[in-house]
């Protein structure tokens, strides 16, 4: 198995990613103020089976790609470094609007969603979330996608996914109230801070390691 230090870069990455405000964020939380505690913990878990899936494909695709053409691990290397550079950016764009004030509201979510609604309707959002496909085609290239084993894959999926359910879950239960709501959007600004800083060291660091080599 690899070493713990592997999986917890990743981890920590997911755990960002999960934090700022995204269409998964947004439909959380705006699920849970329009449909409901237990409709936003139905969208949590969407969240987490969406991480999941994407964690698998992406995992399994690229092992095998690079398993096949090992230079396409340097080639997707400089990509990812590219966007992680673009995550950095948006983030600290992002932070500094909500620094200076602008705020935007929530979008509207329906009013009457099951459990399992909710969850399937987080879910397709996920699977089209450019965010999320961001994260993990970067999250690949760090990651030794073509050391790891079947057992290695499926501990980072499993991990990644409680993550995605825990930081989703608790939005689901805190931000069900609109006192809440309007403070995560006065103070969100922060989270996009550190991980706009968060992303750029790894980016950079990534560029330097690819050009000692």
């Amino acid at each position: 198995m690899l070493p713990l230090s592997d999986f917890v870069l990743v981890w920590v990455v997911v755990a960002l990613n999960t934090t700022t405000p995204g269409p998964n964020v947004v439909n959380t939380i705006a699920t849970a103020m329009s449909a409901g505690r237990r409709a936003g913990l139905g969208a949590a878990t969407g969240v987490a089976v969406g991480i999941a899936l994407w964690c698998l494909a992406s995992s399994l695709g690229f092992a095998a790609l690079f398993a096949a053409i090992p230079s396409a691990a340097r080639v997707m290397s400089l990509v990812a470094a590219g966007l992680l550079g673009w995550l950095a950016l948006r983030a600290l764009r992002m932070a500094w609007q909500g620094f200076r004030g602008a705020r935007k509201g929530l979008p509207p979510a329906p009013n009457h969603l099951s459990f399992g609604q909710a969850l399937l309707r987080a879910v397709m959002i996920s699977a089209t979330n450019p965010k999320v496909l961001t994260t993990w085609l970067s999250v690949t290239t760090f990651f030794p996608v073509a050391r790891a084993s079947g057992v290695d894959i499926a501990v980072l999926a499993v991990g990644s996914a409680a993550i995605g359910l825990f930081f989703h879950s608790t939005y689901a239960t805190v931000f069900s109230t609109g006192p809440a709501v309007r403070f995560y959007l006065r103070a969100g600004w922060v989270i996009y801070f550190i991980s706009g800083i968060f992303f750029a060291a790894l980016a950079s660091s990534m560029v330097l390691k690819l050009f000692s080599q």
